[in-house]
């Protein structure tokens, strides 16, 4: 049984981040099912991951899988820093920033 805990007030800002575009549909497609807000489901897995904990059960797992199959996202943790857009016609290259 999970125990209810007091609401944390936060304040939240606009943001303009860049995502991979099959990335970004699969994190709607999670948030959607889980009737949350994009951003609500970012923070989660952003505070999960500070402090070292999986992010999602066994179960949404198995879902991220089937939204990924379903969007053509073969995206790995390994290619994180080796992403790169490609390039706009008549356009330069946007790198993905600094890390």
């Amino acid at each position: 049984m999970t125990q209810e805990r007091e609401p944390v007030e936060v304040e939240r800002v606009q943001t303009g981040v860049r995502l991979e575009k099959r990335m970004l549909k699969v994190l709607k497609a999670i948030a959607e099912q889980k009737d949350i807000t994009l951003g609500d489901l970012l923070e989660g897995i952003v505070l999960h991951a500070f402090e070292g904990k999986a992010p999602f059960s066994q179960q949404t797992l198995k879902e991220i899988d089937q939204f990924k199959a379903l969007f053509g996202m073969s995206l790995k943790a390994a290619d994180s820093h080796n992403l790169r857009e490609r390039r706009k016609p008549g356009g330069r290259e946007q790198g993905t920033g600094n890390r």
